[in-house]
């Protein structure tokens, strides 16, 4: 065992002291020790369960006979860190959770490890981990929080609170119907109710094999959940007997079937940044291009919020993530002979999955689109890419010209958008707030959330260097590359300018001649970096572009 290293021998005899003072027997400490990486906390609802998923996690470790031993991992809640500063610290927190956890379980010489995350950047995080420690390793999350329902019935969810704050602006709900929202969108525990990042990233711990079944989808209140995390307890055991490790499981035909998946839920456009990280960490290079040969090939074939009226909970009742996989198997759309942390194939795990519900999981020959939920766009605006959920984008904006109204933070974008200064058919375009101007590519989901509340969902489109919330909808295009700090473009607009985007043809231009721009470029200074002491600070001057993942150089 690994963890014979800290508890074999008599050179050991003090390293077994200490895990004597622990209160360990040495029945105990003879076993497999098992490290059980929870992401606890008071401050994001997504986290405030996992306490109970730890117990139950450490009961199933303990039932199949090793010692579990608990640490923890930090996280960030993007909901509330939304719209001010605090934003700035959710993606760096992917590689702190990774460094942490890597510290952790080579200090301590884990036998195995079962992650227990759920929101935004902690799921990424603790794969990038995983992949990088190559330690026997399982996954099981916290869960998606079930659908709110306002006072008049109707379902709703956060993407849903935050656009109303924009109807409010627009004077279209008053006071009274805001705080509805905001007294009733957000009624349990879990991560927020739709297809935003964190429940992308737990559907795609399925998909690329390292978790059980129903990860992504059995909704946080549920006691299916601690079922699940006991199970989940219990299978480390036999990963650690069989010796299956994380780079046994996320191999490159793992990650080409976790983009399908991706492709088919209409997942987040965060996960162009994570899946890349994740690979990267495992010895797997992928790329913006691969999306969309993939995407071209995927129906897109679910419509949760932002992109429609159906939440996690629904999705769970359809059969989940594996009903999706096995409609995607009709078409062979998927490598069935991964290994997976069930000890057995993908294939052998889709045995007997189906869709119980055809309104929330479309069968492959009747799908929304033909074409998966996310693109990526290129040209001379974005010459190393962009990306749009285009499953959430308003048909008559898939194909759109406008004048661009520039703006150099997010602060001055919203602000014109709450004062009514944004006019159907602009482009509005945000810009050094990519992972190095930012610093940290904060998401936008605040005047993405206005423009569509103020009804402008329609006609406005939005461009940036930054990121988008899972919850955000429309023409919402980000991650441009190169960003506007590394002189990129976007950093050439000007008020006026026309932009085409034509999301069919993964196409956007800024319609600007070559030599305008290049005069453009003579006169462009960077501006001085907007934080210059702190872990901000450090990590501007390491992270890569958005159309890389955003990983640390």
């Amino acid at each position: 065992m690994q963890s014979d290293l800290i508890k074999k021998g008599v050179e050991r005899a003090p390293n077994r002291s200490l895990l004597y003072a622990l209160g360990y027997t040495d029945e105990e400490i003879r076993r497999p020790l098992i490290g059980v990486v929870s992401s606890f906390n008071e401050i994001i609802p997504g986290h405030m369960n996992l306490d109970k998923i730890a117990e139950a996690v450490k009961a199933g470790v303990s039932a199949a006979g090793g010692t579990p031993i608990l640490f923890p991992a930090i996280a960030v809640c993007d909901g509330i860190a939304m719209g001010h500063i605090g934003m700035k610290y959710s993606l760096v927190t992917r590689d702190l959770i990774a460094d942490s956890t890597e510290a952790m379980a080579i200090a301590h010489q884990f036998d195995g490890l079962v992650m227990i995350p759920n929101c935004d950047k902690n799921v990424p995080g603790l794969l990038m981990a995983a992949a990088r420690l190559n330690i026997p390793t399982i996954f099981v999350s916290g869960g998606p929080m079930l659908a709110g329902h306002l006072k008049n019935g109707k379902r709703s969810c956060l993407s849903h609170m935050f656009e109303a704050v924009g109807a409010y602006y627009a004077g279209t709900l008053d006071e009274e119907g805001v705080r509805d929202y905001e007294e009733n969108a957000c009624p349990s525990c879990g991560s927020c109710s739709g297809m935003y990042t964190a429940n992308s990233m737990n559907c795609l711990t399925e998909a690329i094999g390292m978790a059980l079944p129903g990860n992504g989808t059995i909704p946080a209140p549920y006691s299916a959940r601690l079922r699940l995390a006991k199970h989940a307890g219990m299978k480390i055991m036999e990963l650690v007997e069989k010796n299956i490790r994380p780079r046994d499981i996320m191999t490159p035909a793992a990650f080409h079937n976790a983009e399908t998946v991706d492709m088919a839920l209409g997942c987040s456009t965060n996960t162009m940044l994570h899946l890349p990280a994740i690979a990267h960490e495992a010895g797997v290079e992928i790329n913006l291009d691969t999306a969309n040969t993939i995407s071209a090939n995927t129906p897109n074939l679910c419509h949760l919020a932002p992109a429609g009226d159906t939440f996690m909970e629904d999705l769970d009742q359809a059969g989940g993530v594996y009903a999706v996989m096995n409609e995607l198997t009709k078409k062979d759309l998927l490598d069935l002979s991964v290994m997976t942390v069930t000890g057995k194939t993908m294939g052998e795990n889709l045995a007997g999955a189906k869709n119980l519900d055809p309104e929330i999981i479309r069968p492959i020959d009747a799908p929304y689109s033909a074409s998966g939920g996310i693109a990526v766009l290129r040209g001379n605006l974005a010459q190393d890419g962009c990306v749009v959920k285009q499953s959430a984008v308003a048909p008559e904006m898939m194909v759109h010209e406008g004048p661009a109204r520039v703006f150099d933070s997010e602060e001055d974008a919203i602000t014109a958008i709450y004062g009514k200064q944004i006019n159907p058919g602009d482009v509005v375009v945000i810009r050094y707030e990519g992972p190095k101007g930012g610093p940290g590519m904060r998401e936008m989901l605040n005047p993405t959330s206005a423009i569509v509340g103020m009804g402008l969902g329609s006609s406005v489109a939005l461009i940036t260097d930054g990121r988008f919330s899972g919850a955000t909808r429309g023409a919402s295009i980000g991650h441009v590359s190169p960003e506007a700090d590394a002189g990129g473009t976007i950093a050439l607009v000007q008020d006026g300018d026309l932009i085409a985007i034509d999301i069919p043809n993964c196409k956007i231009e800024l319609k600007v001649s070559d030599e305008e721009l290049a005069a453009r470029r003579a006169n462009w200074v960077c501006p001085e970096p907007k934080i210059k002491t702190g872990y901000l600070a450090r990590y501007a001057k390491l992270v890569s572009s958005a159309d890389k993942g955003a990983i640390l150089q």
